[in-house]
């Protein structure tokens, strides 16, 4: 088995707690990863896990788990844990898994699953549209679907996903959230293959030939899979194309390396705002690579 045979990968760094006196992983620690690298697979198809299982009627069930050891992992390894769905069944998906050191081959495994229903533990066809997601994926296809538009097209499912992030989760109060500029703003929306809006951001509109993106909000288990970024990019494309010349945006601190990657420079001093520190950032457009 090859790396060039996985299209997912997910790292990790092995940790004192996980090895043993000679510094070798215990054995039971492969698939504590496998599974974390499972679940990482899931977020990679822009998956809510709990939501998504929800709207698909049913839940995931180890069947089976084979593990087959090629090398030892050690304290302190940076190890690639590589997983791909091989096969989907009527109810059963076949997970194949490889732990990596670089090229060295450590650990291969089989995980067996099944579709069920979540009350009886019964199994269920696997859903069509969960087989195809999981075909997609591995043929390298996208699994999100960004969508631009106005406050009456896409408020709705804008709005959901605010009051999931800034609402409930942040504790921003109502009154602070909702504005009269959402009506004038173009607005963007990530949508994955289950239809389900996982991310959104705004754009305002320019002032001496500079805009305002706003209201940037992504799915809290989804944060770091690149999702921010496309709506970002799918924003500062509809203000470059309008002729904008630049943008900026109030970025929470916890933000600010995010958007510096794309290429916004800090403005000004720090602030808060809604009680969470900011700091006011620009980019040029178009947006960095």
């Amino acid at each position: 088995m090859k790396r060039e045979e996985f299209r997912f990968f997910h790292r990790l760094r092995v940790r004192w707690a996980e090895v043993d006196m000679q510094k070798i992983v215990f054995n039971a620690h492969y698939l504590m990863y496998f599974d974390t690298a499972v679940a990482d697979y899931w977020r990679a198809l822009a998956m809510p896990y709990e939501e998504s299982m929800h709207r698909l009627q049913g839940d995931i069930y180890v069947k089976k788990a084979t593990v087959e050891f090629h090398g030892s992992a050690r304290m302190d390894d940076h190890l690639d844990v590589a997983m791909k769905c091989e096969r989907v069944g009527n109810s059963s998906m076949l997970f194949r898994g490889a732990i990596f050191r670089a090229e060295d081959l450590l650990i291969t495994c089989e995980l067996l699953y099944v579709f069920a229903d979540p009350a009886t533990q019964t199994s269920r066809p696997v859903p069509a549209v969960l087989r195809e997601m999981l075909a997609g994926y591995e043929a390298g296809e996208t699994m999100l679907q960004v969508k631009t538009g106005s406050w009456r097209e896409l408020g709705t499912d804008a709005g959901h996903v605010r009051t999931e992030v800034f609402v409930k989760e942040q504790r921003i109060p109502a009154d602070l959230e909702w504005d009269a500029a959402d009506e004038g703003a173009v607005h963007a929306v990530a949508y994955n293959r289950l239809g389900m809006p996982v991310a959104t951001g705004r754009l305002l509109p320019a002032r001496d030939g500079v805009a305002k993106i706003g209201r940037m909000a992504v799915h809290q288990v989804l944060r770091g899979c690149g999702l921010g970024e496309q709506v970002l990019r799918a924003l500062a494309q509809e203000s470059q194309r309008r002729g904008d010349r630049a943008i900026e945006l109030h970025a929470q601190r916890t933000a600010a390396a995010f958007y510096a990657r794309l290429g916004f420079a800090p403005e000004g001093e720090p602030f808060e705002e809604a009680g969470i520190p900011h700091i006011t950032m620009r980019s040029g457009l178009p947006l960095a690579r």
